[in-house]
């Protein structure tokens, strides 16, 4: 017989379908919430910007008991941490902290009656004061307490002044550095105020120089480390052979053996030229610094005859000619054939112009159509003229005497001028002559004992010229 088993009846759909979310539920809630077994790997973010501004991610394994490593470590679900809001102003505060730790440990307190004070373009020696909360009366009282204290209006932009003042606000003390070489300090005694001058004492060291003239004498000695003033200290040594106005050009040489001032291991300017040579069109001159054993100092040519004539060559540096010496030149202005008695040279205005030799000043003032003018005679037979000044030199007056190479004025364009230029005229017993074309006098011979003292110091330095040209000729054609 056979019993067939009654089928249980179906559950309802309902049930079925809340049994299913369930199941879910707890399926997700193991994935999201895994159990403590579980290694999870803590992963911060660096956000300093270390080793080429690349940002570092570090992990960190937990190392909590119970922790495991493996794979699961490495689950895409493992945190991505970063410091909390608290985590951070702790750390802000900690190195906040070790900065001002470090400030208290390195840096030293300042004192408050210290004042530096920088000079800028523009500024006054009664804008420094002013910087510092000093009066004019102060700086008034500074300025008349002596001849010397007058040197603290020689500013420069950068330099740099330091003040010592009171409790009350008072000038105590200052100092400042005039140069390289020179510092001037300045106190308030009982008495007023006392000025001091500090000179350092340069080492004195031999430097050769050598260049090739392209375009000017003045760019060529720059190239060649020369100063500006070195440059024209070369200039006025050869001032009586050469004319630096007319005769300079392309492919004439020079070489100088000169002194550096040094202090501490570094150049801080320059001294005396002690020997030189200019190549001009091909012809050698050859100067020598001599100090005889009266200390007087002269420049000779190799062979230890005189370098200077009784008059240099021409009355300003590297001036231009813009009319030279002629009997039948149209005036600019009168429009008429008249003779241009003397050689023009036009330079800006306010160019320095020099006495062409030692003489007495017949006359420094108005001349007619040569404006303001000076006139000088030099002994019985020569006389020069110099037309157009702008003005006088200090101490230039009609009875004076100058020495030759002093500044007696600047160029100008008073009279009958059409530009600032210079006239220079140049008298022999009363005849005028072409001062271009003139042979000069010499002045004194050097005596015999003299002599024979200046060849045998002269040598060595003749000789090191000619080592060091080679030497820098064979590197040049490396």
């Amino acid at each position: 017989m056979t019993h067939s088993v009654p089928k249980a009846p179906p559950y309802p759909k309902s049930h079925l379908l809340a049994a299913s979310g369930v199941a879910a539920l707890l399926s997700l809630a193991l994935l999201v919430f895994p159990s403590r077994e579980v290694e999870a790997k803590k992963t911060y973010i660096n956000l300093e910007l270390e080793s080429g501004s690349e940002m570092v991610i570090q992990e960190k394994d937990d190392l909590r008991p119970g922790s495991t490593t493996g794979d699961e470590a490495s689950s895409p679900f493992a945190r991505i941490e970063t410091p909390t809001e608290n985590q951070n102003s702790a750390g802000k505060d900690a190195d906040k902290n070790q900065q001002n730790t470090d400030l208290t440990t390195t840096q030293k307190p300042t004192d408050p009656s210290l004042k530096t004070v920088t000079v800028s373009n523009g500024d006054t020696l009664s804008t420094v004061f002013a910087k510092v909360g000093l009066s004019a009366n102060v700086l008034h009282d500074v300025l008349n307490s002596s001849r010397d204290a007058k040197q603290l209006s020689r500013l420069k932009v950068g330099q740099s002044f330091e003040f010592k003042l009171t409790p009350s606000g008072e000038i105590e003390r200052l100092s400042t550095k005039l140069s390289s070489l020179e510092s001037v300090h300045l106190e308030k005694t009982p008495k007023g105020y006392a000025f001091k001058r500090d000179l350092i004492k340069p080492e004195l060291r031999s430097a050769y120089a050598r260049g090739v003239i392209d375009s000017s004498l003045f760019l060529s000695a720059k190239r060649a480390g020369l100063s500006h003033d070195l440059t024209m200290n070369l200039a006025n040594v050869f001032g009586y052979d050469i004319d630096f106005a007319l005769d300079i050009r392309e492919g004439d040489e020079f070489e100088v053996i000169y002194e550096e001032k040094v202090v501490d291991g570094k150049k801080v300017g320059s001294g005396e030229i002690l020997a030189a040579r200019f190549i001009n069109r091909g012809k050698t001159f050859t100067a020598i610094r001599y100090v005889d054993r009266q200390g007087s100092a002269t420049y000779l040519r190799g062979d230890g005859t005189a370098m200077r004539k009784a008059f240099i060559r021409t009355p300003v540096d590297f001036a231009r000619i813009s009319s030279r010496f002629s009997n039948g030149r149209r005036h600019p202005i009168l429009n008429k054939i008249r003779a241009h008695k003397g050689v023009d040279y036009a330079a800006p205005r306010g160019t320095p112009i020099k006495a062409t030799g030692d003489g007495k000043i017949v006359l420094a003032g108005r001349r007619g159509g040569y404006g303001n003018a000076v006139i000088i005679q030099h002994g019985s037979k020569y006389r020069t003229l110099y037309g157009h000044m702008q003005g006088f030199a200090k101490g230039i007056r009609t009875g004076g005497s100058v020495k030759q190479g002093q500044i007696i004025g600047y160029v100008g364009t008073t009279g009958l001028s059409t530009g600032p230029h210079l006239h220079y005229e140049f008298q022999v017993n009363g005849v005028h002559v072409d001062p271009l074309g003139v042979k000069l006098p010499m002045a004194d011979p050097l005596l015999a004992a003299e002599k024979k003292r200046f060849l045998q110091m002269s040598q060595p330095l003749l000789a090191r010229m000619d080592r060091e040209k080679a030497s820098m000729l064979a590197l040049n054609k490396r």
